[in-house]
């Protein structure tokens, strides 16, 4: 076979010596072809499908966090290549997930003999693709303070909490799914195709990548370590706080305009938007067990 791995030198703020070392050790003795394609974050529009449809790999694998995979899966959407992932970024909520292991070899040993699986996206407004999470309110707040800080780790994370929950504010909130319109009062709306953040924290515990929906998880109350769990996973949250309900689509609007970001990338401030599921669109490869 022959293997693209797409490689993001920066994420996670960590360089990929040891991963593109791990690599080529890995494949040493294997009789497969492997390329390697570095993302540069400027070109990677032109470079990386140019990549694919010059090499025409047989797998192609996110060297990354979420963000990478995102960037690769867009390419492929379709097209019935499997996508692997080694989880070398600072958030690899899809790695997790996927039940990927997080070393070196185990990770590699699911990109050449895994199974693939069909995975959902969520579309969100026609235009872009969401493979994890999306939200609405206090936490794309937090993820637009950690950008615009270019803090880093945990303790980045601790202060944009801070920082945020000292401007929180709740919004008014109206969901139509097409059989029914709920208006809610919440701080913060998920559109989780996932059941967990990349730091674990489960948030859809029945959420299913391949089901055919996706969940909408309104979070009605939030207190200061009901946000913190949002990257630490300790326990689940509180049912108390929060309502789950399932769907297929979704147009959902705010009385205002509400920070927004989509698999951990800030989209800025929104009062409209649209989610739609799309079925199985990418296959990704996953240890035998979960396929």
């Amino acid at each position: 076979m022959t293997f693209l791995f797409v490689i993001n030198p920066v994420s996670g703020g960590k360089g990929k010596t040891d991963w593109t070392i791990g690599i080529n050790n890995y494949f040493a003795d294997l009789p497969h072809a492997v390329e390697l394609l570095y993302l540069d974050g400027k070109t990677d529009t032109e470079t990386l499908p140019r990549a694919i449809a010059d090499l025409k790999p047989d797998r192609v694998v996110a060297v990354g966090g979420d963000g990478t995979l995102k960037i690769v899966a867009e390419q492929l959407l379709g097209t019935g290549v499997p996508l692997g992932v080694l989880p070398a970024g600072s958030a690899n909520g899809m790695a997790r997930e996927l039940a990927i292991p997080g070393d070196i070899e185990g990770s590699l040993d699911v990109v050449v003999n895994g199974e693939p699986k069909p995975v959902d996206i969520i579309s969100i407004n026609d235009d872009e693709m969401c493979l994890h999470l999306s939200d609405i309110g206090l936490n794309a707040q937090v993820v637009k303070h950690y950008e615009q800080n270019n803090w880093r780790g945990m303790f980045g994370y601790l202060r944009s909490v801070l920082k945020t929950l000292r401007r929180r504010r709740q919004l008014r909130v109206e969901i139509d799914t097409g059989q029914e319109c709920i208006q809610r009062v919440a701080l913060m709306i998920v559109l989780a195709n996932a059941r967990m953040y990349g730091t674990g924290a489960v948030i859809n515990p029945d959420g299913d990548l391949s089901d055919g929906r996706f969940e909408v998880v309104i979070f009605r109350r939030l207190t200061f370590w009901g946000l913190l769990k949002l990257f630490w996973h300790y326990r689940p949250f509180d049912p108390r706080n929060i309502e789950i309900f399932s769907a297929t689509s979704v147009n959902i609007e705010t009385q205002r305009r509400a920070y927004f970001q989509i698999d951990g990338e800030y989209r800025g401030r929104v009062n409209k938007l649209t989610a739609r599921i799309r079925p199985g669109v990418i296959t990704m490869l996953v240890p035998a067990q979960h396929s």
